[in-house]
């Protein structure tokens, strides 16, 4: 799996154009690649564009370079989409864009970049001797697809594409990424694409709950220890920093952490350097970090519970990952993903009970869509889904105006952990503000968060 990595080319292109000609210069590149003019027409393809983008068998020269990517008549920038080779004609210079292909395997995630050049005299295709071609450059995502059929990340709608195309633009990079999102919207997903995406990718991804390890043994489970540190350390212990030596260290919930386990964080992340505890030779680091939360750690450092430098060196690179309620109309690719995962027979959901589960406000995100879905399936017996077996969602038990009904006797704990995730879905980027409109203090709601979370099971789809 290969990272996107910028194509070296400029004046030794125009060259190469003058020497080979169009169609040997694009057979030297792996990726799909065409050349094409002014007009968005193609004026030569490499092979491995013909398998991809082939039309049954049909040649794409003489087709329009949307006609083949995006089955439109008309310009990508004309349905608001970016459009790399406008803006690499007015700009002269190469631009890139982030879009949604047709390929011959379905829908994909594609990086394009297009490349300005200008062939020497005499070249077929062009109208004068100078006149510019464009090199447009393919990459195909292997992160996730616009596709229900497809692992891992699966969405298509405007907030899900530009996360998708602000983590292939970090991805290449050795740069620390924060990545911010409320509980279930994926966020090791999103880390362990990130990971693929890197020259790190045959390395090993070591993913970390932090709120998951006990205080007392945080600094050894990352840090490792030697033996006979502390009561019970019977052999020396290999961290987790240096299991994902090479690779990617994903530190989740990282706001979990203790101060003096921040303080030893930052130190590794300046010097490259930790010591296990009770060693005292300095071991070298060579990790990239990707942390991620769902707490506000601005508002943490302002309350003394979080270190602003460790704050800002963690977010050299934030990710904003889009709740569920600002993509709804991803909602029907992911039923279908997630039904597929649970279940090997193909199972439908009806018109009325799509509706429902597009209208509810997730404030569990991904991860509660799949948990309503997994009930909805042994409800059903394994045949349609209809709104009889979302028996929470007819009941309007999460109303996206009001918080949730009860219709219902339900206990007072369970009451209150209703609320608080209607609250959090409300004014969850400001944790200080909502503690104080509930009246409680930041602890006592950090507290009740965290054991909501540890209800709500395991990482989102």
């Amino acid at each position: 799996m290969r990272p996107l990595r910028p194509v070296p080319l400029s004046a030794p292109l125009a060259l190469s154009l003058h020497e080979l000609g169009f169609d040997e210069l694009l057979e030297g590149f792996s990726e799909p690649c065409v050349i094409i003019g002014d007009d968005y027409r193609i004026l030569a393809a490499n092979r491995a564009y013909r398998e991809t983008y082939g039309l049954g068998g049909k040649d794409v020269v003489g087709k329009t370079c949307h006609e083949i990517s995006h089955h439109s008549s008309v310009p990508c920038d004309r349905h608001g989409e970016a459009c790399p080779l406008l803006e690499a004609r007015e700009a002269g210079h190469s631009a890139r864009a982030f879009h949604i292909h047709h390929s011959a395997d379905g829908r994909v995630f594609a990086s394009v970049e297009v490349i300005p050049v200008v062939p020497g005299p005499g070249h077929s295709g062009t109208n004068a001797e100078e006149a510019p071609v464009y090199l447009e450059r393919i990459i195909s995502s292997p992160a996730g697809r616009p596709d229900p059929r497809s692992e891992g990340l699966v969405g298509e709608s405007p907030a899900f594409v530009r996360m998708m195309a602000t983590i292939h633009k970090v991805a290449p990079q050795n740069a620390t990424v924060l990545l911010h999102g409320e509980t279930g919207t994926g966020k090791e997903l999103v880390s362990l694409a990130i990971h693929k995406l890197s020259p790190r990718a045959d390395r090993p991804f070591v993913a970390v709950d932090c709120s998951g390890l006990p205080e007392n043994l945080i600094e050894s489970e990352l840090f490792g220890h030697e033996k006979g540190a502390f009561t019970g350390a019977h052999t020396r212990k290999t961290g987790l920093v240096e299991a994902a030596t090479g690779g990617t260290l994903f530190l989740d919930e990282i706001g979990e952490l203790p101060l003096p386990v921040q303080a030893k964080l930052l130190r590794l992340l300046e010097t490259n350097v930790f010591r296990r505890v009770g060693g005292i030779e300095p071991l070298h680091a060579n990790i990239r970090l990707i942390s991620a939360t769902h707490r506000n750690l601005l508002a943490m450092v302002q309350a003394g519970s979080f270190r602003q430098d460790l704050f800002y060196r963690l977010n050299i690179f934030p990710v904003e990952l889009p709740p569920l309620r600002e993509r709804r109309e991803d909602i029907p690719l992911l039923v279908s993903s997630i039904l597929s995962r649970l279940s090997a027979a193909r199972i439908s959901v009806s018109r009325e009970a799509l509706a429902l589960l597009k209208r509810h406000s997730y404030p569990g995100n991904v991860r509660e869509l799949r948990n309503i879905l997994e009930r909805a399936l042994i409800l059903s017996d394994g045949h349609e889904i209809t709104p009889d077996h979302l028996p929470d969602l007819v009941d309007g038990l999460s109303s996206p105006a009001t918080p949730s009904g009860v219709p219902r006797l339900v206990s007072l704990e369970e009451a209150e952990r209703q609320y608080l995730s209607w609250a959090l879905a409300q004014k969850g980027d400001d944790l200080p503000e909502l503690a104080k409109i509930l009246g409680v203090s930041l602890r006592t709601l950090y507290r009740k968060i965290a054991d909501l979370r540890d209800l709500s099971g395991p990482s989102a789809t």
